[in-house]
């Protein structure tokens, strides 16, 4: 039997997001992508930061109050995962330093004060907490956790590999720009995958071509401010408390969604040294700067 494409948009996670797959009917191919759809949403409200009812609202009520909490084995390889990201960056790369959006609103314009900052500062830092599964304990009150910058990726991952459980050999995952391929298309070629431009919304940066694999992309334009004619991006350097300036965008292939979206984002945080480490690191990428120079190969 023929197989046709089928497309599912979804909301989740604050994003427009979409999985596509190739079935020999449509019903075939909802029941795998509401299978895959259900277990993002169970992702979103396990670890959401804006549900009272989310394990991380559980975990960040004992952090705020100093205290220890066992977790499970889902949640403890996520915590090993940002220990990982937080040794490989140089303690830049913080899943504690998500307080800081305290300061910084950007649905309004205007910077936070240097007491502003550093008084969050003071509650930053992965070395402030114990974490020695599967007890995470937090010596000193005041903490957060923010798992944001890796659940959504970890989600595009579990999702695609759900689908092709399910027996799905052609598809594609996407949640908000972070994919990955289940499969080529039904005829073996690859998806052709768009890539924004961090300064004009009507241009592509540049187009790849995925048949296996992941990507994920950073950038200073997906949430932002301009004050006096500087832009001011989510990405948040936790010693500095302030924005990174240096790269306007960095995308990265790898095998799986969650380490290209690490290594995109600890490149942005790198800033002048994103480009070198990101280099090093050997994984297909490209990246542009705040000046328009830009930077690296996503050709295989």
């Amino acid at each position: 039997m023929p197989l046709a494409l089928h497309r599912f948009p979804f909301q989740a996670m604050g994003s427009p997001c979409e999985i596509q797959l190739f079935a020999p009917d449509e019903s075939v191919a909802r029941a795998g992508a509401e299978h895959a759809i259900a277990d993002i949403a169970r992702l979103e409200a396990r670890y959401s930061r804006y549900r009272e009812d989310s394990l991380l609202s559980q975990i960040n009520r004992i952090a705020a109050q100093g205290g220890s909490i066992e977790v499970d084995d889902e949640t403890a390889s996520l915590l090993n995962y940002a220990a990982t990201c937080h040794a490989e960056s140089n303690g830049l790369f913080d899943i504690t330093s998500g307080i800081l959006r305290r300061a910084w609103r950007f649905n309004q314009e205007r910077l936070p004060t240097p007491a502003e900052i550093a008084a969050l500062k003071a509650h930053i830092g992965w070395h402030r907490l114990r974490w020695q599964a599967p007890r995470l304990s937090f010596p000193e009150a005041g903490l957060e956790l923010d798992f944001g910058g890796v659940v959504k990726e970890y989600a595009v991952d579990r999702a695609a590999a759900l689908c092709q459980e399910r027996g799905f050999r052609h598809g594609v995952v996407n949640l908000g720009g972070d994919i990955k391929i289940v499969g080529p298309r039904a005829d073996g070629q690859p998806w052709r995958i768009g890539i924004k431009h961090p300064r004009s919304a009507a241009h592509l940066l540049d187009t790849i071509e995925l048949e296996r694999g992941a990507l994920a992309s950073s950038g200073d334009y997906e949430r932002c401010i301009v004050v006096d004619g500087v832009r001011y991006g989510h990405i948040l350097n936790p010693h500095s408390g302030w924005p990174v300036r240096h790269l306007a965008a960095v995308s990265v292939v790898a095998d799986f969604c969650v380490i290209a979206g690490s290594a995109s984002t600890i490149a942005m945080l790198k800033e002048e040294d994103g480009p070198a480490w990101l280099a090093a690191l050997g994984l297909r990428h490209l990246w542009v700067d705040v000046n328009g120079n830009s930077g690296g190969d996503l050709t295989p």
